[in-house]
């Protein structure tokens, strides 16, 4: 049992001395060995770690790192997934000293060498075999790489490189150092203070290669301080943590907000378990870019399409009456009474048991953020009284600067800025920010630093307004805003999340700048359109061999007519082809946050282009597919191209 619920009035001060491992210690010397801190699903079981074995484990790696030779300074990458293991060696490494870098788990080798040797690491954690290979593979083209450390034993039998050490064999050099030291951890504790570099973080690249951004102890806790001062937690809370820690809205909620409130992080058993996971532990705050919320609205379609028509009947009036209560909040409306039963109708025979389905029974606030989410998605999880709210930042203000607040919500903006920071607009229409969480600059690179950091303002390239409200609304990347040809701009990326509210689409790439009309390239997703081409005795074997059907083509027309429904007519999408393949970030048409790199695809699909711009019904494609476990296959076909007329 865990103690009363203190909730989140002790309030922690964020002063110049504060940092991370300070905050850390002061945590788990007052939680101790009575509260749990994290816990990790193994074999199917729910395992509790206190906050005491927290402080232990974390004493013990931080020292032995030190007993490696860490200086302060040094940098530490990690890669894995989530797991207490990889919690425990970022803060261990910031309690030593070091800067920690987190590394994406799918990371491809190139990308490995590239953080790797661009950061100076010097040690490296990696979760086992498949991350330790990927090491071996780059070290000796990262000079200053010294020790390559891993935890999971599977498949480690047979390695025994000097540069390798166990986790196991690190705990026990920091155990024999804090017998000879017992003083040692709290001095490191206790030195540095809130301005010095606690991590580098790689931005997700779109347009070059990854940016490595300096963050201050100050920058992070500052941060969710505010975000807390919002939207408070408790520390009786859950929180599933599920998302890369080399996402910096991971480590704002388990870091910066996670260690202030002092709230449970779970870690699920495997990546693709987290779903059922969270579902598991209901947590009360949840964060996930757009596309999870994507998943869970696809999801939920699909089973509304195979359900009974008494299930859908009862689907059907649950939407439209959290549809129209949900508008009635937007606008700031009583809703009348007879509604609220009705509500409360669509809640005990719908909504209730979706909600359990998806883990969002006991979510207080559920946030998105990372990339743009389209209104038909967000309208969809308030109708389903899902309190979910849009963020707006990004890595160089640690996280977060502006966020939509209980009441106050609408679903074409992101809200108001946090406390503590400032938002304005250029001129030019670009969104500048001015926060105590802005960071130090880009590491190694004083000219991007320079462009980024004007006079105390963090210039973040999106163009964007504020309304009448007070609420900024983020257009686009300031490269990515199209010109129609009526001469207005038009955000590709506010089409394209109206064409992912299809459960059969699964990516969109929008295409039209300064072009006479806009067109697409769809991404079918194969499981749902499989299942509809299977009841509709549609024969097919591949992705690239279903995509090319006729009536697949009508299908994807079908969603695209509604998407195109009330747009301006120049922002209308007139051609579009469905692509032989899903982007993928493996082959960097997507970021490792699904991020469309918008200038990539259109180089390497050139010809498609071409062709929806040409008098051409069709455009031939002669390609190599490379799947990730190195097969290679041919794809020799041609693509329809498919007008729509009104």
């Amino acid at each position: 049992m865990q103690p009363e619920d203190k909730t989140a009035a002790t309030r922690i001060e964020i002063t110049e001395d504060l940092t991370i491992p300070k905050l850390f210690y002061m945590q788990a010397r007052r939680y101790g060995p009575q509260r749990v801190a994290m816990r990790e699903k193994q074999y199917g079981i729910w395992r509790p770690i206190t906050w005491q074995q927290y402080l232990d484990n974390v004493k013990h790696i931080a020292l032995g790192l030190i007993k490696l030779g860490l200086k302060k300074g040094d940098k530490v990458s990690m890669i894995g997934d989530n797991r207490p293991e990889g919690l425990w060696a970022e803060m261990a490494t910031l309690c030593a000293g070091g800067i920690g870098v987190w590394l994406f788990q799918d990371c491809l080798i190139e990308e490995v060498r590239y953080i790797i040797d661009h950061s100076d690491t010097r040690f490296l954690f990696g979760e086992g075999q498949e991350e330790v290979d990927k090491a071996l593979s780059i070290i000796d083209e990262c000079p200053k790489l010294d020790k390559i450390i891993w935890d999971d034993p599977k498949g480690m039998r047979n390695y025994h490189q000097d540069c390798l050490l166990s986790l196991k064999n690190l705990v026990e050099m920091g155990k024999q150092l804090d017998k000879d030291q017992p003083d040692l951890f709290e001095k490191l504790i206790n030195r540095g203070t809130g301005k010095d570099v606690a991590l580098l973080f790689y931005t997700s690249g779109t347009t070059s290669l990854p940016k490595g951004a300096l963050l201050s102890h100050n920058n992070m806790l500052t941060m969710g301080r505010h975000l807390m001062d919002v939207d408070p937690c408790k520390d009786t809370d859950d929180y599933v943590s599920y998302l890369p820690f080399a996402w910096i809205g991971e480590q704002m909620m388990s870091i910066s907000c996670g260690l202030q409130i002092g709230y449970t992080i779970n870690f699920p058993e495997e990546p693709e378990t987290a779903r059922e996971n969270i579902r598991e532990i209901g947590p009360h705050v949840m964060f996930a870019p757009p596309r999870m919320y994507e998943q869970m609205t696809r999801e939920v379609q699909v089973k509304y399409l195979d359900s009974s028509w008494t299930k859908r009947k009862f689907y059907e009036f649950s939407q439209k009456v959290g549809y129209h209560v949900a508008d009635l909040k937007f606008d700031k409306k009583p809703i009348p009474w007879y509604w609220r039963f009705l509500e409360w109708i669509a809640y005990i025979t719908v909504q209730r048991k979706l909600k359990d389905h998806l883990g969002l029974s006991r979510v207080r606030n559920a946030y998105t953020g990372g990339a743009a989410m389209g209104p038909d998605h967000f309208r969809f999880f308030h109708a389903m009284g899902v309190n979910l709210k849009q963020i707006y930042g990004q890595t160089e203000v640690a996280g977060i600067s502006v966020v939509h607040r209980n009441g106050d919500i609408k679903f074409d903006t992101v809200g108001k800025p946090i406390p503590g920071t400032e938002i304005r607009i250029t001129e030019e229409g670009e969104i500048i920010t001015r926060s105590p969480s802005v960071f130090l600059g880009y590491y190694k690179n004083p000219e991007a630093t320079a462009k980024a950091l004007r006079d105390g303002w963090l210039h973040s390239d999106d163009k964007g307004f504020v309304d009448d409200d007070g609420h900024l609304v983020v257009f686009d990347r300031t490269k990515d805003v199209f010109t129609l040809r009526d001469g207005k701009p038009f955000s590709p990326q506010y089409l394209e999340t109206r064409l992912k509210f299809s459960p059969y689409i699964k990516d969109s790439w929008v295409i039209g700048h300064n072009r006479d009309y806009i067109t697409a390239v769809m991404c079918i997703d194969y499981s749902v359109v499989g299942k509809w081409a299977d009841e509709k005795k549609i024969n097919y074997t591949s992705y690239q061999e279903l995509s090319q059907h006729e009536e697949v083509y009508d299908l994807v027309e079908e969603q695209i007519r509604q998407a195109n429904k009330d747009l301006p007519e120049a922002a209308k999408v007139r051609k579009f082809t469905n692509l032989y393949k899903e982007l993928d970030p493996d082959d960097d048409e997507l970021t490792r946050t699904r991020k469309l790199r918008r200038a990539f695809v259109e180089k390497r699909y050139q010809d498609i282009v071409d062709a929806l711009y040409s008098d051409v019904n069709t455009v031939h494609i002669d390609t190599t597919i490379k799947y990730e476990d190195g097969r290679e296959s041919r794809i020799n076909t041609d693509l329809q191209i498919r007008k729509i007329t009104d």
